[in-house]
């Protein structure tokens, strides 16, 4: 009875054998049943045709992909909520004269000027933030190792009853792969229309 079962692996094996080289040889052929590949009027993006896309033309679109290739982590609704975040933080603690607060979230020369302007008064300003009503990213650069985004505010300034409207454009510095999560204000210019 050996001898049966063990003719009846060989068989067995060989049919597998066939059957597998069969399979083999045919996958990957075209039958000419396939559907044809998306052109570039259908808007049909495939993998391969994304692939081939030319690049952004603007220069926010191009700066930002730059960005995401350097840093598969950056995420851009993450960073604004971050920007946001800074913008009330590095406010509060300039209307306070707090300086330790903004030290370590502003490049050397942002600090000297905010240094400068809470040694040149006396106490806390008058004002402070109501709230921010908009952030959007205006600008993004990779320059080598180092990205740079550019955001523009919208808020509002309390004073007693009355509010004011304020735009700032401020620009964060990060480097790429920084073990710090953190960007730091690499400059600012407000009251912009």
């Amino acid at each position: 009875m050996p001898d049966t079962q063990t003719l009846g692996l060989i068989i067995a094996a060989t049919v597998a054998a066939v059957l597998l080289f069969r399979l083999y040889t045919v996958l990957g052929r075209r039958t000419g049943h396939e559907p044809s590949p998306p052109d570039a009027r259908s808007g049909v993006a495939t993998p391969d045709a994304r692939a081939t896309l030319p690049a952004p033309s603007d220069p926010l679109s191009r700066g930002l992909m730059d960005i995401q290739l350097a840093d598969r982590a950056f995420d851009k609704a993450h960073f604004l909520k971050g920007a946001r975040a800074a913008y009330e933080t590095i406010l509060k603690a300039f209307a306070a004269g707090d300086r330790s607060a903004l030290r370590p979230l502003l490049s050397d020369e942002v600090f000297a000027a905010f240094d400068g302007d809470i040694a040149a008064r006396s106490g806390p300003l008058p004002e402070s933030l109501a709230a921010v009503t908009d952030a959007r990213i205006t600008g993004a650069e990779l320059h080598g190792k180092v990205a740079e985004l550019t955001v523009a505010f919208r808020a509002q300034f309390a004073h007693g009853d009355s509010q004011r409207d304020v735009n700032d454009v401020w620009t964060f510095s990060r480097p790429i792969g920084a073990s710090d999560p953190n960007w730091t204000l690499v400059a600012t210019s407000g009251e912009l229309a």
